[in-house]
């Protein structure tokens, strides 16, 4: 376990050496009162790009330290002129909590995806839609599923303010708990998180993200803002 930890740790460091951003949010939306940190890549070379981040969550009480970590990484393969690309994609995580003063662990469900995305960006760099179709896997629950992404970058006033996020849709399968009697089974999810930026200069950013989200954080629709400082290297 200890070399499990380390090696570990230096993965994360390895990838925060090499990251473009790192971010710093106050979740401050009902029963949350967290901070999350971000770490977020991307890396287009000629056969495509590469794209991964690691979010984790610090919360309060008995659970100290990190209590969640998810990570994401998906690779766009690209041997042609046309903007459309091949892509797969890995996202899964785990957390932890104290429960009777017993910490308790659990794992969030491994998904893997693939299918192809179109991207469009203008010559000067200040807009970008992408469009993603995927086939999705998810670990112990929908072995067959879909899920569709779409995600943006807008930048005004010569790059002052920022517009970025996505947005998913997906099948998965769930089950939450209204009362001690009522129970609701969902079969969509969907989650985006806009963020929006004010560029002091090309490293330092100060903004907001909100987590919209259907059936993701609880039953129906929630929504959770966030302060945040981005720092891009």
């Amino acid at each position: 376990m200890k070399k499990l930890t380390v090696i570990s740790s230096l993965l994360i460091i390895c990838m925060m050496v090499k990251a473009q951003n790192v971010q710093l949010h106050y979740d401050f939306g009902k029963e949350r009162k967290f901070l999350t940190t971000t770490v977020e890549m991307l890396k287009p070379d000629k056969f495509g790009s590469t794209f991964m981040f690691i979010d984790m969550d610090y919360r309060s009480g008995n659970s100290k330290g990190v209590s969640r970590a998810y990570w994401e990484i998906s690779r766009a393969f690209k041997f042609w002129k046309p903007s459309v690309a091949f892509r797969i994609e890995y996202n899964g995580g785990m957390g932890k909590f104290v429960s009777n003063n017993t910490l308790l662990a659990f794992g969030i469900n491994s998904s893997w995806l693939t299918g192809i995305q179109y991207s469009f960006t203008s010559k000067d760099f200040t807009r970008g839609l992408t469009i993603q179709a995927n086939f999705k896997s998810i670990r112990y629950k929908n072995e067959v599923s879909f899920q569709i992404t779409e995600v943006w970058f807008l930048h005004l006033f010569n790059k002052k303010f920022s517009f970025n996020g996505y947005a998913d849709f997906w099948r998965e399968d769930n089950r939450f708990t209204i009362s001690a009697t009522e129970t609701v089974k969902t079969r969509f999810r969907f989650l985006s998180e806009p963020q929006f930026w004010y560029n002091f200069n090309k490293n330092f950013s100060a903004g907001s993200e909100g987590e919209v989200s259907y059936n993701f954080a609880g039953k129906g629709w929630v929504i959770n803002p966030t302060v945040a400082v981005r720092y891009t290297f």
